[in-house]
Order: structure tokens, then C-alpha cells, then sequence
């Protein structure tokens, strides 16, 4: 898998992830937003690498959809069409995933070779975190 930086769509898993939205309908993206999550969230074992990343990813593109957000994506790096109405589970799945991700020792969060690289992935995953936490606790 490589990897060119520290944000949430910057390695080959996540813009495949992001490829796979592409031309689904809108429970399709719901779903696979879901999926993504669910497969953290709902794992025994430590979280990896691949499974990570994508959860990252779509956690990111949940928070993206919050009014008022910190979290903007490139246009590069986007969904050609705009996400659909997303449901208000969802964003207590996202936070679920991304508290697994960074708390439970998953592969992400020691994978790091350089440690300001690290710590410049933990910040931005807060910062997705963050907006998230504040969506669950003051819903639309």
C-alpha cells in the first residue's frame, strides 16, 4: 500500500475506497460507508492496516457532511457527486471507529516509521473525531 502523507485520503487503500463510491446509489454509499466502519468497530482483534484506513477515510467523509465543518476534502481526492443524506447512526458509527482507531493500539496509530508523521496523523484524526463528537452530542 503506499502512502504519500498523513491525511485521512492519502495512501492507495483510501482512494480506492473513495474510487468505490463512485456511480452508487445512495443507500449503495450508505452501505459501503457503513461496511468501512462497521468493520473496525465491530472487529475482535486489532485493528489493521487496510481496514484502518478505510475507516478513516469514510469517517472523514462523514464529518465532511457536517453543517459548518472543519473538514473540507479535496476535489481530488472527493466522490465525484456529493454525498447522500446520511444517517444519523452513522455518525455515532464513524466516532465508534475512529475511538478504536486511535485508543485501541491498532496498527495505524504504531505504524508510523517517523514520528512527527505520526503525530500529524493523530491530530488530523482528532481533529475528524472532533467534528464528529460535536454532530453526535448537538444532532441536525
Amino acid at each position: 500500500m503506499g502512502t504519500w502523507g498523513t491525511g485521512p485520503f492519502d495512501s492507495d487503500r483510501a482512494a480506492d475506497f473513495v474510487d468505490e463510491l463512485e456511480g452508487l446509489p445512495p443507500q449503495q454509499v450508505v452501505d459501503l460507508l457503513e461496511r468501512a466502519l462497521q468493520q473496525v468497530v465491530g472487529g475482535s482483534a486489532r485493528v489493521g492496516g487496510g481496514d484502518g484506513v478505510e475507516a478513516v477515510a469514510a469517517a472523514a467523509l462523514v464529518a465532511s457532511t457536517v453543517a459548518n465543518s472543519q473538514i473540507t476534502i479535496d476535489p481530488e481526492d472527493a466522490p465525484g457527486e456529493p454525498l447522500p443524506e446520511l444517517p444519523a447512526a452513522l455518525y455515532v458509527l464513524a466516532c465508534q471507529a475512529l475511538h478504536r482507531v486511535l485508543y485501541d493500539r491498532a496498527g495505524l496509530v504504531t505504524g508510523w516509521g517517523d514520528r512527527a508523521d505520526a503525530d500529524r496523523w493523530r491530530h488530523e484524526v482528532q481533529q475528524i473525531l472532533q467534528v464528529l463528537d460535536t454532530a453526535v452530542q448537538n444532532p441536525r
